[in-house]
């Protein structure tokens, strides 16, 4: 099965597993409040250098001045231009809409899944591609988040070093249980490969839960670990909340009340959790295993807030290269005959055939249609995507061709029972699939969240066509088909 099927099942699991353990928390605390601190408290300090070593929060000062300038102008470019979306996403089975706005920006062609939505990245500038945007303040924005990228980056590597070096420090409780080699941090710290622009508004937002454990206040993030990460990776996230109205005094707005990060360790009530405020422009790094052992959310102050949540996403089957060399491996069991254009298969064992169907799932459902269930948002920003899902669509079709020419295969009177048997055997549970998938994805186009969003991102059933298309060898419901073939291997 293709790893979109196999991930939303390791994702149901997970979430079951979650969602026990809440409870059996929940269970053990009743009505009583686990204990948390601020630095307003007695031993905020003490507890963070013991029980939270490997968060490090670096305050503004400590970042360039021009750099908070073009960052901060960044954000405030994509909030005008609207390019800050809020996900339809799947939560334990359920269309929800998140209350943050976000986009993703990254490496050419990377992108990001959580919550069974894939982000396709916005390009940011690198030289050995030829990139294009719809406007020169969005192409600066994306510039500005590669400069934040690079910094925070050099950020963490040192950060890391200092962890290694410091001679008093000894693994507390929760954290990794071997102490960093600084010789093969040095070497494994990989540049972030994307970072997930948010954008959350209080006042904006209808509803905000309390936080559940410690009393901590609105969360407009609950806990959660990030996904997708490569293993043992740091997660840098820059915070700028700023005042979005003019006629607020300066001693008012000191006085509004702060954002802050909470911490926790997993699933563990003996330890208090951190309360940790946050100042505009500063920046903090959950370094190393942080984001596996720990929990963090986000607790909302009264201001709008902007985070860059630099990120290294765990990209080997997220890549638009990736994908363009599954579609290539899977054609090239197509040839076409020179004089007359006719298209045949070279191959018709079942390793080959299996592969191919796969990949045509994966193409179909963890790309096509996932990017445009998001409308076309993309098109606000660059034209990167809508070239490369143009590129692979016309891989897909060349896979419904394929697909088809199985099917051709198999109304031939020279197969013996058994072969043809095992053929069946070996395509239907992914024709199956397929079939289901289809259904699946047009029924979350059509629902009411869906409805309610914007008309540029609204979902589209894509890639969809009528009964009567005849530039399609397939039908769109193959519901028949898969009959059909039920009925061949009944009889065999």
């Amino acid at each position: 099965m293709f790893e979109d099927k196999k991930s939303m099942k390791r994702s149901a699991s997970a979430d079951r597993e979650k969602e026990d353990k809440k409870r059996k928390l929940l269970q053990k605390l009743h009505d009583v409040q686990l204990h948390y601190l601020t630095p307003k408290e007695d031993g905020f300090n003490q507890l963070w250098s013991t029980k939270y070593v490997k968060l490090v929060l670096q305050e503004a000062d400590q970042t360039p001045a021009e750099l908070h300038r073009i960052v901060q102008k960044a954000f405030l470019t994509l909030l005008h231009h609207g390019c800050l979306f809020q996900d339809l996403v799947q939560l334990k089975g359920k269309d929800i809409l998140t209350p943050v706005s976000r986009i993703l920006i990254g490496q050419p062609g990377c992108t990001y899944k959580y919550l069974n939505t894939r982000l396709f990245a916005v390009p940011w500038p690198e030289d050995e591609h030829n990139l294009s945007y719809s406007t020169e303040d969005i192409s600066d924005a994306c510039n500005a988040f590669y400069e934040l990228n690079k910094f925070l980056h050099l950020q963490t590597k040192r950060e890391l070093n200092k962890l290694v070096k410091s001679e008093d420090w000894t693994e507390p409780s929760g954290e990794s249980h071997e102490q960093l080699s600084s010789k093969d941090k040095e070497e494994e710290v990989r540049c972030f490969n994307v970072t997930l622009i948010n954008y959350m508004n209080p006042q904006s937002m209808s509803y905000l839960k309390e936080e559940p454990y410690f009393g901590m206040g609105k969360m407009a993030v609950s806990w959660h670990h990030d996904e997708n990460l490569v293993e043992g990776s740091t997660v840098a996230v820059y915070n700028y909340s700023y005042q979005d109205t003019m006629d607020t005094c300066e001693e008012e707005a000191k006085d509004l009340s702060k954002w802050h990060v909470g911490l926790k360790i997993a699933w563990d009530i003996e330890t208090p959790g951190l309360a940790v405020p946050l100042n505009p422009g500063d920046s903090y790094f959950m370094l190393d295993n942080l984001n596996t052992t720990h929990q963090h959310c986000v607790l909302a102050g009264h201001q709008p807030r902007f985070s860059s949540t630099h990120r290294v996403a765990e990209c080997s089957t997220g890549t638009f290269t990736y994908i363009q060399a599954r579609c290539k491996n899977a054609l090239e069991n197509m040839c076409v005959t020179v004089n007359s254009g006719e298209m045949k298969l070279q191959s018709l064992e079942l390793e080959i055939l299996q592969e191919a169907e796969e990949i045509h799932n994966e193409v179909e459902f963890d790309w096509l249609r996932q990017f445009w269930f998001q409308g076309r948002r993309y098109s606000k920003c660059s034209d990167y995507w809508l070239l490369a899902m143009a590129k692979l669509e016309e891989q897909w079709r060349q896979l419904e061709t394929m697909t088809s020419l199985v099917l051709e295969e198999l109304e031939k009177d020279s197969w013996t029972g058994e072969d043809k048997y095992k053929i069946l055997r070996c395509i239907m549970p992914l024709l199956v699939e397929r079939q289901d998938l289809r259904l699946e994805w047009r029924k979350r186009c059509r629902c009411g969240l869906a409805k309610s969003l914007p008309v540029d991102q609204r979902p589209r059933c894509y890639p969809y066509w009528e009964e009567d298309d005849f530039s399609m060898p397939l039908p769109f419901d193959l519901s028949r088909i898969v009959t059909k073939l039920e009925n061949l291997i009944e009889k065999d």
